[in-house]
């Protein structure tokens, strides 16, 4: 018996209600043939509430209708049912699970290159000279040596100072500092002319050392030479 509800939970039973004056005959009609009824409770002599598996319910309308008895399902239990009503939050549970897989599967790839700080070098030389090393949109991260990048990249050009390579999730995050140019450096001991810049009128001079060549009051174009160098030239 103990089988037999254990067979009818997994393959699905119903709960019914039986009314009608021939209770006992239909009971003893369903033994008879072998139908089990579980978990029967007799509210009163023409009431009846009894578990019965899917397969027998089919049986028992058979019976109902030879013992003028009134059969109604009340709910319906058992593995088939359960599965049936979570059908939907299965499917859910299964696209949320690969949405997960999706996203931790697309984080191990780079997707976006941003540089930051370059002024006068052009984002596109930069991106060219990244993509030569490696780092390309598509790519593995694990796959990006990011110091042998930086290094390479700093022996090959002079104009770069400093430069750092951050992959922060789906993006590698450049920043470079450029080289600034060393200005001329003249020696204090050369001679040179001082010559004005653009045209003006003379207000005042302090030539410390060399020979001003205009007064207070001139009136001067640009390139005229204001003090000529000590060595007269």
């Amino acid at each position: 018996m103990i089988f037999k509800i254990l067979l009818g939970y997994i393959s699905g039973y119903v709960n019914i209600s039986v009314e009608g004056y021939f209770i006992e005959r239909f009971i003893n009609m369903c033994i008879s043939k072998g139908i089990l009824l579980w978990n029967m409770r007799r509210q009163k002599s023409t009431y009846l509430q009894t578990n019965i598996s899917i397969k027998d319910f089919k049986k028992v309308k058979n019976i109902a209708r030879k013992t003028k008895c009134r059969v109604a399902i009340n709910s319906k239990k058992g593995l088939p049912f359960i599965l049936n009503r979570y059908k939907k939050r299965k499917i859910f549970v299964i696209a949320l699970l690969i949405i997960i897989l999706s996203i931790f599967t697309t984080s191990r790839f780079i997707w976006n290159i941003e540089i930051l700080g370059n002024e006068k070098i052009e984002t596109k030389e930069i991106l060219e000279e990244l993509n030569e090393k490696g780092i390309v949109i598509g790519v593995l991260k694990s796959k990006i040596d990011t110091d042998e990048i930086i290094r390479q990249i700093r022996l090959k050009r002079n104009d770069i100072a400093w430069m750092s390579i951050d992959l922060n999730g789906t993006n590698a995050i450049v920043k470079i500092v450029e080289n600034t140019e060393k200005p001329e450096i003249i020696d204090k001991n050369d001679y040179c002319n001082i010559v004005a810049n653009k045209a003006g009128v003379i207000t005042k001079i302090n030539a410390r050392s060399g020979t001003p060549l205009v007064k207070i009051g001139d009136v001067v174009t640009e390139g005229t030479i204001l003090v000529a160098r000590l060595d007269g030239r």
